[in-house]
């Protein structure tokens, strides 16, 4: 898995994030990609949750998804 289909999975939109944040995007990628992704989330579950408040992600319809 990759950090940006880590990032869907979480409903957090990556592109937002990183544009916004790339700094914190680029730590946490990189943090990512050293761990296991459940690793990762019982790690960074506080920040994911403050991360998909602030970005997140949309289906086409402009829905939550």
């Amino acid at each position: 898995m990759t950090w940006e289909e880590y990032c869907i999975q979480k409903k957090i939109d990556s592109s937002k994030f990183k544009s916004v944040l790339p700094s914190k995007w680029q730590e946490l990628k990189n943090l990512f990609e050293q761990v296991h992704p459940a690793s990762f989330t019982e790690q960074k579950k506080f920040i994911i949750n403050d991360l998909r408040r602030r970005f997140l992600l949309k289906n086409n319809e402009g829905d939550k998804v």
